[in-house]
């Protein structure tokens, strides 16, 4: 019963005015902010819009770094960033001097940094993101050791030269952010615990039908490891990751050749390889860039709004805890009565999809008081929905529930399995439900064969493949090709 899936599962994401303050508490936008209030009518840039080199220093104080070499890179990184995210505005020379070397540009305010202090939550938002787009793009670009070398004879840098591919670059950093994601937002994954570097780095490299890496492979993961160090380093700065670094100690080794990089370690040692985990903040940053390359990247909150068909669709494959999440704010918008009105209407249906919305409707309906009982007993008739309601009823403890017909069981029993199916349960959950079902009722087979359900076969052939036994598991077989051949509606 194929459907169409989500690229991710569903994420739970901190409020944008949460999100917005830790993105005015991060290194990189805090200190972009600082310069640029700084500035002023003496500020002067270079044809880049960078600050010039006599400037350096003082920028560097002003953000509370040493006026060295490592605090000035850090002010001329932090001003670049207050460039790229439009805090300030560079404004090319003017006058008769213009093209000479002595002439500079000048600098005034940007047009967001107003947003810094007045904006909203998502104008915030907005302005961290260009300096995670300014970072990203930092982040990839070409390691150079000597920049003479690949200084071309115009005294342009020879990208050539460097053997650099900067949309290779970008992808294999977008997977490997892509991977820590996954990692996180799936339901037993990493959750909020810190990924070693080197599984994320082999997660990128290591095909997933490979028993043993080879050498070559191994040196591949150690070559990425030692580049993804360099790149959450800088993106910590920014507030996508916490990061714990690789031991310097381990690299030295490693360089001596007194240690190979593929080595394994035991638990103890891992954190030496580093650790990293995206923040919330981080989640939100990742989580914006997929969606703007086009994927499908869900979060609780999403489906709030919309109608109770559109939950119940958009619910289908979500893990049972955001479902769960997800119903809660949605029902959060509604009144007990019309949730449960609503949702029983969107959960008829006889399309390959149905049985799992009636599932979803039935959660649902869990978390609905008693005031949803006379929605649910208007439908104690319905051929759909009448199983699923007196369910709900029974587990109420309520009265006066009339008991279901043996044609109800039996297509309550496969629009059952239909659901569990299509939400790609467990094996062992599965082949309980299979079990079950078939030990409660003599005769089993014989009935549910001639069931009218869209799923009747589909459902036996399912049952014939996960019912242990074997000659239980022929009985299916043979009952699910008897509904094959049954005669279709209306014939």
């Amino acid at each position: 019963m194929p459907q169409d899936r989500p690229s991710m599962p569903p994420v739970r994401l901190h409020s944008d005015a949460e999100l917005a303050r830790d993105a005015l508490a991060t290194t990189l936008l805090s200190r972009a902010v600082r310069l640029a209030r700084w500035a002023g009518a003496e500020t002067r840039v270079g044809a880049g819009g960078e600050l010039v080199e006599e400037q350096l220093s003082a920028a560097a104080e002003q953000i509370g770094l040493p006026q060295d070499d490592e605090g000035r890179a850090y002010a001329s990184e932090a001003w670049r960033a207050a460039v790229d995210a439009g805090l300030v505005a560079v404004h090319d020379p003017e006058g008769d001097g213009a093209d000479g070397d002595d002439a500079y540009g000048t600098v005034t305010a940007g047009e967001n940094l107003p947003l810094i202090a007045s904006g909203s939550p998502q104008d915030v938002l907005a302005v961290w993101l260009e300096i995670l787009e300014a970072a990203h793009a930092d982040a990839i670009a070409p390691l150079l050791d000597d920049i003479t070398d690949v200084i071309g004879e115009d005294g342009e840098i020879d990208y050539a030269a460097l053997d650099w591919d900067p949309e290779a670059e970008a992808e294999f950093l977008d997977g490997v952010l892509g991977n820590l994601y996954l990692l996180t937002v799936t339901d037993g994954g990493a959750g909020n615990e810190p990924v070693p570097l080197p599984a994320l780095a082999a997660s990128m490299i290591v095909p997933d039908d490979m028993g043993e890496p080879t050498d070559d492979v191994l040196e591949q993961v150690s070559t990425a490891m030692v580049r993804l160090d360099d790149q959450f380093r800088l993106l910590e700065s920014v507030g996508l990751v916490d990061f714990r670094p690789v031991d310097e100690e381990l690299m030295a080794e490693v360089g001596a050749d007194t240690a190979e990089p593929g080595e394994p370690v035991g638990d103890e040692d891992v954190s030496r390889y580093g650790l990293v985990r995206l923040t919330p903040l981080g989640l939100y940053g990742v989580r914006t860039r997929m969606l703007e390359a086009g994927l499908d990247v869900p979060a609780v909150g999403d489906l709030a709004a919309k109608g109770a068909d559109v939950l119940l669709d958009g619910l289908a494959h979500y893990p049972e805890s955001a479902a769960r999440a997800e119903t809660e704010l949605w029902l959060g918008r509604h009144e007990p009565a019309a949730a449960a009105h609503e949702l029983l209407a969107a959960a008829r249906g006889a399309d390959e999809g149905a049985p799992l919305r009636r599932l979803r409707c039935q959660q649902a309906l869990t978390l609905i008081g008693p005031e949803g009982e006379p929605e649910v007993r208007a439908v104690l008739d319905d051929a759909e929905l009448g199983g699923l309601a007196r369910v709900w009823l029974a587990e109420r403890r309520a009265t006066d529930v009339p008991p279901p017909s043996e044609a109800m069981i039996f297509w309550l029993s496969v629009d059952t399995i239909a659901a569990q199916l299509d939400a790609g349960g467990e094996l062992a959950e599965l082949q309980g439900l299979v079990q079950d079902l078939v030990g409660q009722h003599s005769g089993f087979f014989d009935a549910v064969w001639r069931v009218d359900h869209p799923a009747t076969a589909e459902v036996l052939e399912a049952m014939g493949r996960l019912h242990p036994d074997r000659r239980i598991a022929k009985e299916a077989r043979r009952a699910a090709f008897r509904a094959k051949s049954r005669a279709p509606r209306g014939a």
